[in-house]
């Protein structure tokens, strides 16, 4: 069971890490063409330029949001799994040691 469920954390580590990777590429990505574009819109026309502030910050707080979950996502992979009981005994963490 011990050497199961070391393979579970193993994979379930590694899927939380690479989904963080992604995630945090996809918002990089995002955000970047919100602010070039935001900054585009402005330089085109000065005067909109607290309107278009304002929705580029609402916007990029949604875009970070979601890296936000799935930082929750990984965490959840990563703490809250079946056989973390088992994990933590494998690791001397268990009661009564």
């Amino acid at each position: 069971m011990g050497e199961q469920a070391l393979q579970f954390f193993i994979a379930s580590v590694t899927a939380a890490g690479f989904g963080i990777a992604v995630a945090a590429f996809g918002c990089g990505i995002a955000q970047g063409i919100g602010l070039k574009s935001a900054v585009e819109g402005i330089a085109r026309n000065p005067e909109s330029s607290g309107k278009v502030t304002v929705t580029l910050l609402i916007g990029l707080a949604m875009i970070e949001s979601l890296c936000i979950y799935a930082l929750v996502i990984a965490l959840i992979l990563i703490y809250a799994h079946p056989q973390a009981g088992a994990i933590a005994a494998l690791f001397g963490a268990g009661g009564g040691h």
